[in-house]
């Protein structure tokens, strides 16, 4: 009998789904699964895991991520071979919010890969898991997504709709074998924020944001935020009044 947990990760390329990959294979054995759109980027990050892991099974697919027909097939073909036991959705871009403002394809683009793929592969998995009653669904949205701010609105737009759309999950979901985890890191220092490293941004280390994502994810906590400082911050950030929030720069 196989116990090994199988795993699968969406946008597996991510410096955030990487780190979290190496913990999850260094912890038990596991089935990994790594969804990616760049073969050669893919294919790194299993080599990478492989030599660290020489034991470790992994899977690479290269994928599409937004056309919804690819999601459902890409789903359907991973769930042949079993039950899936966590699914960690971690694909997205940070776009430049005055690129968004003055062009409306980008601003698209940001809205659609940050925003409505990510639901797309999570329903496509809440489908089967629900069907199973069995698995968890691990969404990374961002702080960004607790208040909309003039420096990021389109992006914290995007990353309000995976805030929403997990919460409705949970609903969905409670009290049957399904978990729904959202997942909302603060800045972390990976190559997706590299220019805001070089404006002396304080970002986290993504070693401390992936090991508080595995634990709370293997733990089944709703709502996790990494590091953990920021549930405080952004407490503050939502209940600020408007007349007074309306002054700040953020």
């Amino acid at each position: 009998m196989n116990n090994k947990k199988r795993i699968v990760i969406v946008g597996a390329t991510s410096a955030i789904a990487e780190h979290c990959a190496r913990l999850w294979l260094a912890k038990q054995p596991v089935e990994l699964t790594l969804l990616g759109r760049n073969a050669q980027r893919i294919e790194r990050v299993s080599t990478d895991l492989k030599v660290r892991n020489p034991q470790a099974e992994i899977r690479v697919i290269q994928t599409e991520f937004l056309n919804p027909q690819a999601i459902n097939a890409t789903v359907g073909d991973i769930v042949k071979s079993g039950r899936i036991d966590i699914v960690l959705i971690a694909h997205g871009s940070l776009p430049e919010q005055t690129e968004c403002q003055n062009d409306l394809q980008s601003c698209h683009d940001a809205l659609e890969i940050n925003g409505v793929s990510p639901a797309l592969y999570a329903e496509a998995f809440a489908k089967e898991m629900g069907k199973a009653n069995h698995g968890t669904i691990a969404l990374i949205g961002s702080v960004a997504g607790d208040r909309g701010r003039k420096s990021n609105y389109v992006y914290g737009a995007a990353k309000g709709l995976v805030t929403r759309y997990a919460q409705g999950l949970q609903h969905r979901f409670a009290g049957s074998g399904v978990k729904v985890v959202l997942i909302k890191p603060g800045p972390t220092d990976t190559p997706m924020t590299a220019h805001l490293k070089g404006k002396g941004a304080n970002l986290a280390p993504v070693e401390g944001v992936a090991k508080q994502i595995v634990e709370g994810v293997e733990a089944g906590k709703p709502v996790i935020y990494a590091p953990g400082k920021w549930q405080l911050i952004m407490m503050i950030i939502r209940h600020t009044p408007s007349t007074l929030f309306n002054k700040m720069d953020i």
